[in-house]
């Protein structure tokens, strides 16, 4: 079954976007067909840089990417993840995605979106929030679900280590917002 988009798709809508004058540190993203701009704060960068770097021990550079358009499965999902690890050259090939917290568009980052990486058959998404000082690991996607869900303080280590990630993220440095 095809979902009605009243003839829209991702590509016409961001190149819309691309003539609009966006803030400049503001990213976007388009989630279930509605268009979200939010500002990116120092805490959010810090963060997504610090994971960006710890990944780099085990992916090379062209495997990691911070705030590129990625379409999902779903309604208009065109995402721009805070950071994306994958293999085999292609953004096909996703292992790992994380988010980062931004209070207007925690939502997102907890529902759809999730799903959405779970429908994708993205094995592990990170959510990491400031706001709460947690972070969220679900894994075991099926079914456009997560089966697997472990949510700790910052300051505990995001165990990766039996999955292909290989490594523990170290969050003890980790700022608040």
């Amino acid at each position: 079954m095809t979902e009605h988009t009243g003839g829209l798709t991702l590509d016409m809508m961001f190149e819309w976007l691309e003539k609009m004058p966006v803030p400049e540190g503001y990213k976007t993203e388009i989630v279930g067909g509605h268009i979200f701009l939010t500002p990116q704060r120092d805490t959010h960068w810090d963060i997504t840089i610090d994971i960006h770097e710890q990944l780099r021990a085990k992916y090379p550079r062209k495997c990691l990417w911070s705030d590129v358009r990625t379409d999902y499965p779903g309604r208009l999902n065109g995402f721009a993840s805070d950071v994306v690890a994958f293999t085999g050259g292609t953004h096909r090939d996703i292992e790992f995605v994380a988010e980062v917290i931004s209070e207007e568009t925690a939502a997102n980052d907890y529902g759809p979106k999730k799903d959405a990486y779970a429908t994708a058959g993205v094995p592990m998404y990170l959510i990491m929030d400031p706001y709460t000082g947690e972070w969220h690991l679900h894994t075991l996607p099926k079914d456009g679900t997560y089966r697997g869900a472990v949510r700790l303080p910052f300051g505990e280590g995001v165990d990766l280590t039996g999955t292909v990630v290989g490594l523990v993220l170290k969050t003890d440095g980790f700022p608040r917002d």
